[in-house]
């Protein structure tokens, strides 16, 4: 599966009109979100589609080249819970591109106290996740696990944040428990040189990046019995899928 067109042979050189184009279109569909739930009219149907149209406008911007390998391994009918290794704020609209617009993300609360953007992904149904407050961070677990239970996918960084290096970091348990309790499907994914448009902290983006998104076979998290080693061995199976998607 290719984005709709190769970009021109070679890199670009670093953006900031490209990172902002790209802020623009985020905002372009956070906004009629925000009217929408004003308005009590917010459907899941109408973020889906703004989302879709979003991550393919990004995708185009950026002249993204992307290459997926393993896609028979994400099942029709089947919901998952995603996990991937985290480099760029590229990653998210790329996994949509991918993956497809039923899918929503747990992602850090101070993402929620930006203007527009914030109160546009709760409407949207993304999952607001506060990791030093356990008992918070149990909650919004939950919900995704609600979620999933109807139908949708869920997107989690096991890393919990954004990869300085490109080398994956290492791994929270709170997702793992959560498909451990809940008996769920874990589809591994490893996202390759999306740093490459866009450093962790950087502001300026690159167009023409090649990109790489390898699925693995899932792994059922129901096989695993409880308790601390059986959760120490899920996760380095999924450590080991996702590493072994990395170009050599």
């Amino acid at each position: 599966m290719r984005s709709e067109e190769r970009g021109p042979e070679g890199r670009g050189k670093k953006s900031l009109g490209l990172t902002l184009a790209n802020i623009y279109e985020t905002l372009a569909i956070s906004w009629p979100t925000v009217v929408d739930a004003a308005l009590d009219r917010v459907t899941k149907e109408a973020c889906d589609d703004r989302l879709e149209s979003w991550c393919h406008k990004i995708v185009k911007h950026a002249k993204v080249d992307i290459e997926v390998r393993g896609r028979e391994h994400m099942k029709p009918g089947k919901t998952y819970l995603v996990m991937s290794n985290h480099q760029s704020l590229y990653d998210i609209p790329i996994l949509f591109f991918v993956i497809g617009k039923n899918i929503r993300m747990i992602t850090k609360k101070e993402l929620f106290q930006v203007p527009i953007f914030g109160p546009a992904i709760r409407e949207a149904g993304f999952i607001s996740i506060d990791r030093q407050n356990r008992q918070s961070a149990m909650k919004s677990l939950e919900v995704a696990k609600q979620k999933m239970a109807a139908g949708t996918h869920v997107w989690i960084a096991p890393e919990g944040t954004r990869s300085k290096t490109g080398a994956l970091g290492p791994f929270k348990k709170g997702g793992f428990a959560l498909a451990m309790d809940a008996g769920l499907e874990i589809l591994p994914i490893t996202l390759d040189h999306t740093r490459d448009i866009l450093v962790a902290k950087g502001v300026r983006s690159i167009a023409g990046a090649r990109v790489k998104v390898t699925m693995h076979a899932p792994i059922d998290a129901s096989k695993f019995p409880p308790g601390k080693a059986s959760r120490e061995k899920l996760m380095e199976e999924v450590r080991s899928a996702i590493e072994s998607g990395f170009s050599s």
